[in-house]
């Protein structure tokens, strides 16, 4: 599409209008917190619970989370001979967001190849370029096994107190199962994306029929499985399904294809670009699969993605697509000699123009239905919301089965004892389908759980009353021995989230083996570094992985669903430097073997 062809100021105007539109004064309050006569939504469907006696030991390591981050932090430390590690998930298996999230369909939306962690290790080769959630599941299970981290893992188990205890040097370690232990040392993965909420309808507990949360999928209900069985008990079923965001996208062609009727309500319509999702050969994984290769794949995606200068595409995906374009342009003004920051910022606003117009044309050439083709397009900037990708969810509306109920941003109206109301108009279902999210906005404690008490007692939601403090997202001072994996005040790429995990999990388990060699009890990131740290993330703009913080974008979790983030909100960044400096940055500072800024006693 030329760019000529584009009215910018008019797109621009339709970008407001439609955020305005699905402002609420409410936020995150507009969900509601998933307990009391909610609390069978959270009932684990996949795996028996399992009695068994408190434990009152001692480990080396405990981890929080058994999904991503535990898994690769945990199998890290087993490495660097560190055997004595106890995972902590109130799953009831390894995988965390993918031991939950078995909807039909389900998938990664960022290449197997990048996304899944130590397939280099486990000599895996994804069977996809996007692969589903079976396998994803699978691997987790195969690290699990292959690390022995079942071993002294503790499956349907929450943590509910964390306290340091300085006389002895350990956290001490509280869950709902009556556990009481301790741990020399403790790390955090709980990740965003594992406390599911609904959305705070009126009528919601009113409804006779079947509901369930996505990441609780009822296959009793409706036959099928998570690997791509027809749902056979749904041919006779009106269904609905209240939301449109990433899971609902993959979701919707398998509902599309199993139920009666299916009515898809929507507030805000994702963006869907082409997927392509093709069989990986594995002749060319042979070829590929060299020493090192992830780790090449990794920092290519990365160099591609969030702007790090790369000179090939390994990854080729819809991620990096927009990259590419900016870089064309870039190479643009570079030959016409027209490379200041205001042009620059206009080719990256060019480029996001040009790919959403894209994406939006999508939709009249594949739904032919032309008033509903209008109503599936994103007016918003491409990374306003997380980019989808797929291949049948735009063809799914074209099954006679199949209404898109749209909104106009108002979301759904009520829920009664019949159905769902939009606009004034009932529509009678048999069963409800909440493809409603995650937490992602809402209080630390209340999303974990747990609220960590570090030296004298102080509270981490206390110490972050002011906003987030760390050193590298990872080390927080007056918690000492404790880690927290995440990508925030570290690389901050959220495009592919485990390369950040794989990155710190490596450098906790090189500080952990230091500490024991060396015969120390602790160690903690100094006030000063902590304070420097800071400091240097506040000089630089906060590159957040490529995610374009427009004040035009529609609320969604990526901007606090349009809200200000209250004190500390300017600490929600990442190295000024961008993803992969700051990846480069942290192999150095591990690699030396001072730890610079971590005292260790």
């Amino acid at each position: 599409m030329s760019e000529t062809a584009i009215d910018k100021e008019a797109i621009k105007q339709r970008y407001r209008e439609e955020r305005d539109k699905r402002l609420r004064p409410d936020g995150n309050n507009q969900y509601i917190e998933i307990k009391n006569q909610f609390g069978h939504y959270l009932t684990d469907p996949y795996t028996p619970f399992v009695e068994r006696e408190p434990k009152r030991d001692h480990v080396t390591f405990a981890f929080i989370g058994g999904g991503f981050a535990g898994l690769v932090t945990g199998a890290r430390l087993v490495e660097q001979g560190i055997t004595d590690v106890r995972i902590i998930e109130k799953g009831g298996d390894f995988a965390g967001t993918w031991y939950w999230n078995r909807y039909p369909g389900a998938m990664c939306d960022t290449a197997a190849m990048i996304y899944m962690p130590l397939l280099e290790e486990t000599g895996h080769m994804p069977t996809e370029k996007y692969a589903h959630a079976p396998e994803i599941l699978a691997h987790c299970q195969n690290i699990g096994r292959q690390y022995n981290l079942y071993d002294n893992a503790l499956f349907h188990t929450e943590v509910e107190d964390l306290e340091w205890d300085a006389d002895n040097h350990r956290w001490i370690i509280r869950t709902n199962r009556g556990d009481e232990f301790t741990a020399q040392f403790l790390g955090m993965g709980t990740g965003p994306l594992h406390v599911p909420k609904l959305p705070g309808l009126d009528g919601i507990e009113d409804f006779k029929g079947h509901s369930f949360h996505t990441s609780r999928w009822d296959y009793d209900y409706t036959g099928g499985d998570d690997k791509g069985a027809l749902m056979d008990k749904l041919g006779d079923k009106r269904v609905g399904i209240i939301g449109t965001g990433a899971t609902a996208v993959q979701c919707v062609p398998h509902l599309s294809e199993a139920c009666g009727e299916l009515f898809v309500f929507q507030r805000t319509p994702s963006s869907v670009d082409e997927r392509n999702n093709h069989e990986i050969d594995p002749e060319w994984f042979k070829e590929i699969a060299t020493p090192g290769w992830q780790k090449r794949w990794l920092e290519n995606f990365t160099q591609n993605q969030a702007g790090g200068g790369a000179d090939e595409d390994l990854v080729q995906d819809g991620w990096t697509d927009l990259s590419r374009m900016y870089r064309d342009k870039m190479r643009d003004l570079f030959a016409a000699g027209d490379m200041n920051p205001k042009k620059m910022m206009e080719a990256m606003e060019d480029v996001d123009f040009e790919k959403m117009e894209a994406i939006r044309a999508r939709c009249n050439t594949i739904v032919e239905d032309q008033d509903t083709a209008e109503n599936l397009k994103a007016w918003y900037r491409q990374l306003c919301k997380r980019p989808t990708f797929h291949d049948e969810f735009l063809q799914s509306f074209n099954n006679p089965n199949t209404t898109l109920i749209h909104t106009e941003g108002k979301g759904v109206e009520r829920i009664t004892e019949n159905g769902v109301v939009v606009d004034g108009t009932e529509y009678e279902l048999d069963c409800i389908v909440y493809a409603s999210g995650f937490e992602v906005g809402t209080d630390f404690a209340r999303r974990c759980g747990f609220d960590p008490k570090g030296r004298d007692g102080k509270t981490l939601s206390e110490h972050w009353g002011p906003g987030m403090r760390t050193m590298h997202g990872t080390h927080v001072h007056g918690f000492p021995n404790m880690f927290i994996v995440q990508p925030t005040q570290g690389a901050a790429l959220i495009s592919n989230v485990p390369h950040n995990l794989t990155e710190s999990g490596q450098t906790i388990a090189m500080m952990v083996r230091h500490a024991i060699d060396n015969r120390k009890q602790v160690m903690e990131v100094t006030q000063e570094a902590e304070d420097k740290w800071i400091e240097l993330l506040l000089s630089g703009p906060g590159r957040q992985g490529g995610v374009i913080g427009s004040p035009d974008c529609t609320p969604g979790y990526y901007n606090n669903e349009g809200q200000a983030r209250g004190p500390g909100a300017e600490l929600f960044v990442g190295y000024p430097q961008g993803p992969m400096a700051y990846f480069k940055y942290l192999e150095e500072w591990r690699s030396s073997g001072d730890f610079e800024g971590i005292e260790f006693r």
